[in-house]
């Protein structure tokens, strides 16, 4: 049985799908961007303020699963360009202080309405 996680804490999905999905006590949740949750704009457009809210709005998600950073398996971050990789990393870094999870860093040509970052991840409860 899988269990659908909304949180008006995080943005509303663009398309069809779940912010993220419980099967067997994993959260599978889906890429967050850099949405403010209310309005539905970037915070800014910069990668810097886009990746703090991409964590903010992935901490929300896990949150209302029941989980939490501390309990996060695996990470993919997808970034617009690998010259952010240094900034995203360290905010990235800020959430993971111990034990830090797996995870992939790709860039790609583009990713949703044009951010310049994009992290989804898998937990546990």
């Amino acid at each position: 049985m899988k269990k659908i996680i909304h949180t008006s804490e995080a943005p509303e999905a663009i398309g069809p799908y779940s912010q993220a999905v419980v099967h067997n006590d994993i959260v599978y949740c889906s890429g967050q961007i850099g949405l403010d949750p209310e309005t539905m704009e970037f915070v800014g457009d910069d990668v810097a303020s886009q990746a703090e809210q991409v964590m903010k709005n992935l901490e929300a998600v896990l949150l209302e699963a029941g989980s939490g950073f501390g309990k996060v398996i695996k990470c993919g971050i997808y970034l617009d360009d690998m010259s952010n990789f240094e900034t995203v990393n360290e905010i990235y870094g800020s959430y993971f202080k111990s034990d830090p999870p797996a995870r992939e860093t790709v860039a790609v040509k583009t990713l949703p309405k044009n951010c310049k970052v994009e992290i989804g991840c898998t937990a546990y409860i």
